[in-house]
């Protein structure tokens, strides 16, 4: 069984001190690569060292909804001037050639930073995916509608990826009409997430990717513990579970739409 895990922290300092021997592991257990997101400008330039260590190891650039504020923090001054240097930073680090998204980045209701400022971040990116047609790595938290009303609106030529999709299976079809994939992470091995789970059962398995979303979104009985890439084959087996299907059956079409998607 060969897995790509869509979206992983693997920069993070949770693997500083066991990354190598983790990614041994995972390679054993049929891990032949990950995607792994940006989240601020400050960590796309070690994301990118570490990326020249390993080929398989793929980035993307964004910011992340939750240092949205940070980044306006350390750019002060008109919106218009913040969005413009935003877009150039994003276009710039976009053209590198390890880089095969945008984002992470998106709308997250969770958070006290201002809608109308995690809305004119989010916008910078979907131009950026527009200009370097790049799909996007989208994150969004209660806000399926006024998400859904921006990609309609920009209507991003190679789609993305909804990570860790948790939502109703209509919600997951009007993200797949405007292709885009749905991530699917630990979130279904909990038996309360009934809608999501009813959801990734119903929808074509061609719209689905496996991302593990380490360090966190930990599995069901590993509450409080690190997550970690290796633990991809058991999202893997669960959904299988789900739809009542062969696992090889899932791991064959979950590789062959990451790769897909980011041209890999």
């Amino acid at each position: 069984m060969e897995l790509i895990d869509s979206h992983c922290h693997f920069d993070f300092d949770d693997f500083a001190l066991d990354r190598s021997e983790v990614w041994q592991r995972c390679c054993q257990l049929g891990l032949k690569g990950m995607v792994i997101p940006g989240v601020s400008i400050a960590q796309w330039r070690t994301l990118f060292e570490l990326l020249q260590r390993r080929p398989e190891w793929h980035g993307a650039v964004g910011v992340h909804p939750w240092w949205v504020k940070e980044l306006a923090t350390d750019h002060p001054g008109p919106g218009e001037e913040l969005q413009e240097w935003l877009l150039g930073q994003l276009l710039h680090w976009g053209r590198n050639s390890r880089c095969v998204a945008i984002g992470e980045c998106g709308l997250d209701r969770a958070i006290d930073t201002p809608l109308a400022l995690q809305r004119d971040i989010f916008r910078v990116h979907l131009r950026a995916a527009c200009e370097l047609q790049l799909p996007l790595i989208i994150h969004v938290h209660r806000y399926h509608a006024d998400v859904l009303a921006l990609l309609k609106e920009y209507r991003p030529l190679r789609g993305g990826v909804i990570h860790a999709f948790s939502g109703s299976e209509e919600i997951a079809r009007e993200y797949w009409k405007l292709g885009f994939y749905l991530g699917i992470g630990g979130t279904i091995t909990y038996p309360r997430a009934a809608k999501t789970r009813r959801a990734v059962a119903a929808v074509p398995l061609e719209a689905l990717l496996l991302e593990s979303d380490a360090p966190d979104m930990p599995l069901s009985g590993r509450q409080g513990q690190r997550n970690s890439p290796e633990f991809l084959p058991d999202i893997a087996a669960e959904l299988a579970s789900l739809r009542a299907v062969p696992v090889e059956e899932v791991a064959v079409q979950a590789l062959r739409n990451t790769r897909q998607l980011f041209s890999l």
